[in-house]
Parts: C-alpha cells; structure tokens; sequence
C-alpha cells in the first residue's frame, strides 16, 4: 500500500524540518520526504495543501483498552495509545487479548505495580482487564507495606513481566500513599537494573498530608538521583494542583543535576479515576481544599451530595469510575496552573484516557458513530486536539513545531531504550514508521465535554497507522484495525 501525501507544511521533529513538502509512504514506512516526489504506480495521492503534517501522536497514559476509545483517540491525532502509568498483569494475556480483538491504533502496556503487589499481598489474580483493575485500588489490602519476602516477591513477578516485553513499570503509589518509602526504591533499582523507565502516579504532597511517608515530587527526584533510573512523573497538573510552582521547580532541578525525570500533563481540571481510590477518602479530600461534592459519579452523573454518600458509594462498588474536580477551569488563576504544567520546558502531553462505559454495563462496541450514552472523560476524546488549541492556535505559547515535539517526539523518546520499535516513531524520517497525523491548524479543536464526552476532535483530517488510512478526509474508516504491539526487549 502506497501513499503520497502531496503538498502539506510538513513538520518533522526529529530533524527539525518545517517545510512544505511531499511525504511518501509505503508498505507502512516513510520512504521519502522532499518537493516534488513522483507518485509510483498505484499509488493513493491526497492533496493536503493548507494542513500540517507531522507524526502522529504517542500517548503515554492510556487507559481505553477498546476499539471504542481509541477511535475516540484516533479522531485527537493519536496513532499509538500505550498504558504507562497503570499496566496490565498478566502482560502475556494483555497482548494476546489485544490482538485477538483488533485495534485501530498500536498498543502497549507496563508491568503492573499494583497487580504484582495485590496478587502477593491480597492473594487477587491480575486478569489483564483493566475494569478488575478499578476494582482493586480501593481495596486496603495490597496497600499496605510489604514484608521483606513479600517484597522480593513482587519484585520477582514485576522482573517476569518485564522478561514477557513490559515497556516498563507502571507504579500506582499515590493509590497507598502510607506504603513504605524503600519499597519505591527497590522498584527504581529494578528499572536501573533492567534498564527501563518507571511511571509514577506520584503520592501525596506534604502540603497536602503531613503524614505522607515521603512528599510525592521529592519522592521521585530522590529515586532518580540514587539510582540512575529514567521515571517518569504521570499527570503533573493533578497530582500538584495548587501548588505546581514548586513542583515543577522540585523536578526542574533533578533534571539540572542530571537525574532522568520526564514529565506530563493534560489540559483539564478534573481527573478520573475508581471512587475507591484512596485519595478519595472524605479526609483526604478536604486535605486538598475539596469536597465531597467535588465528585461526580461518571456513569449517572451524580454528584455526591456528602460524606456519608461518599463513604456508601466507596464501600458498594469500589471501582466505579467517578470525575474529581481539582482546579476550577473557569478561573483564570486555576486555569494558569494547568497552562503552566503544560509549558513546562520539555513536559509531554498525555491523556490519561479512560474506557467509555455505557448503561448496560459494556466497555467497547464495533459500531460507529458511537452509541448514545456513553460515559467517560472528555479527555479521552480531545487531550491532543485541546492542547493544540489552547497552547498554539489561542496562546501561541507553542508553535507547530514544538506541539509535534510535545505530543510525538518527545514521548517515543521515554521508549527507545526499552523498545527500540519505539525508534521509529514521533519522527518522519526516511525509515520512520508511516504512523502519520494530517491535521487542519485553524480548525483543530476538542468538542468532548463533560456532559457530552464522547464527541469526537475536529480538525484531523487524516490519520495513518502503519500506512492504513483509520481517518480519511475527516471520517473514521470503521473497518481499519491496523494496530500493532510495541513491546519493550526481553529483559
């Protein structure tokens, strides 16, 4: 299958080409870049003059596991939709089961922190499913501190997944924020040894709980410092809220004395996540400056009225998905700090994307457009288009080049020691793989609300996954399941 796109400003972040330019592509890889370029026999040409071209977009912090949502994100210029921050366990099963099904972008998955400590420590089986994962984080018995031989038990299932091609270790500490601190860093000193990242849903902040073990920002500054490993710090803007300047400042000099901290944000004010998180505790919650009321149940839209609901609804079903609002985007203060995590030198767009849930209690469904009723996060749907309007088109905070550099280039990097398949991608080089985002930069937005958060991103006018066409002309291509693994080397 071959493919000229004819015309376009090509951006290419990994050599810094900003030209207009035509792109070749075939049998799923960039054969050429350049004026001019003949068109081979048989080969599909699209006139993109007026539209940007670049890399697709690698999002490091999925967690839609479905054909469903990630069409969502295919419509947000997404082309590989990885899940970093959580993982899968067992991460043989999680492959299978993703290429048994199809998937219109390519996947990948971590190890599992929290499946390897609840399977030691709570005697719970992982099943690769990430709905049995929500299920798990409000339940206090894997999150509690380890034993030394419980420790080295994890530890040992963690070090097996990464030998089964985990992309890393996904580490869910902010969901047992009274863990025991050298547990953190026996996991940093596997990922050292092993050779791969860490990604962190940081724990609690002192200002926040005084109590905490170890504030959440130094925590992973100091792993990186002793132990050489590259980490990873999953969605800044809400795990800092209100006090991101000195977050920021925390990680800017770990990263000035040579630590290898990346970071990430997203472009919204509310987070989601299962109602029996442990953050989510009434207590910890006014610790935050919330509320009960700051919670709004995902799949009825009801907002809890106070604790004693809060506490019935934690107990019942401990991994219904819920919406926590954290900084009030109406505000243009509030709305600062979540610009600020996003300008952040360096700092990498992720999603945190979650599954759609409908009524009837599914995950995922083949028709398209979506079905009515569907629930989940706006930001599943427009991260990457959101990012582009606020930090480019209304700000000019960025320009073109930079957004590609934020939302494909820099995040493939975090990847290339551990999957070297990641080589290829977030650049547009001659070898590159044909993963490729033709977007419309004037009219380039999100159109997911929280009342309505399954309308797909305006703006993307073609998306290329290996070479195959899943949105073509602004229209999703339903039959298009081109998605292929990245896995991390054998470790």
């Amino acid at each position: 299958m071959q493919t000229l796109l004819r015309g376009g400003r090509v951006i290419d972040p990994g050599t810094g080409l900003d030209a207009v330019a035509d792109v070749l592509v075939s049998d799923g890889v960039v054969r050429a870049v350049g004026t001019g370029l003949d068109a081979p026999p048989g080969c599909t040409v699209l006139d993109v003059a007026g539209l940007v071209v670049g890399p697709g977009f690698v999002d490091l912090h999925s967690h839609v596991h479905s054909i469903a949502g990630q069409r969502l994100q295919a419509t947000d210029g997404v082309t590989t939709a990885l899940d970093l921050e959580s993982g899968l366990m067992p991460i043989g099963r999680a492959y299978v089961e993703a290429a048994a099904a199809g998937r219109p972008l390519n996947y990948g998955f971590s190890a599992s922190w929290a499946g390897a400590r609840a399977q030691v420590l709570a005697g719970i089986e992982p099943d690769a499913r990430v709905t049995s994962g929500f299920a798990v984080l409000g339940n206090p018995a894997w999150q509690r501190s380890s034993s030394d031989r419980e420790l080295a038990e994890w530890l040992a299932l963690l070090e097996g997944e990464l030998t089964g091609g985990a992309l890393g270790i996904g580490v869910l500490l902010g969901y047992a924020p009274h863990s025991e601190p050298a547990e953190f860093l026996a996991v940093a000193r596997l990922a050292a040894k092993a050779g791969v990242p860490t990604y962190t849903h940081v724990r609690e902040l002192v200002e926040v709980d005084p109590g905490t073990p170890a504030d959440g920002s130094e925590e992973i500054a100091i792993a990186a410092a002793e132990t050489g490993a590259a980490m990873h710090h999953c969605h800044v803007n809400s795990t800092s809220g209100h006090h991101i300047d000195r977050v920021l400042g925390a990680l800017d000099n770990s990263r000035r004395s040579g630590s290898r901290v990346t970071v990430e944000a997203y472009p919204y004010g509310a987070g989601s996540t299962a109602i029996g998180a442990a953050f989510l505790d009434a207590e910890r919650l006014r610790m935050k400056g919330l509320s009960a009321s700051s919670v709004v149940m995902l799949e009825s839209g009801e907002r809890i009225a106070d604790d004693g609901r809060l506490r019935q609804l934690r107990e019942s079903d401990p991994g219904a998905p819920c919406i926590l609002e954290f900084l009030d985007e109406s505000d243009p203060r509030e709305r600062a700090m979540l610009h600020q995590a996003l300008a952040f030198p360096d700092a990498i767009v992720a999603s945190d994307a979650m599954p759609v849930f409908w009524r009837d209690g599914s995950s995922d469904t083949a028709l398209w457009p979506l079905p009515p009723g569907g629930s989940t996060h706006p930001r599943t749907a427009g991260t990457f288009a959101k990012t582009l309007r606020v930090m480019v088109r209304e700000s000019g905070a960025w320009d073109w080049p930079e957004a590609f550099r934020r939302c494909a280039h820099l995040p493939a990097r975090v990847l290339d020691e551990v999957a070297p398949g990641a080589r290829a991608k977030g650049h547009l080089g001659v070898g590159a793989d044909a993963d490729i985002v033709v977007l419309d930069p004037e009219t380039i937005t999100d159109a997911a609300t929280y009342f309505d958060p399954t309308r797909p991103s305006v703006g993307v006018q073609y998306l290329l996954v290996g070479g195959v066409p899943v949105v073509s002309a602004g229209e999703l291509q339903a039959d298009a399941l081109p998605g292929q693994p990245l896995r991390g080397e054998p470790r």
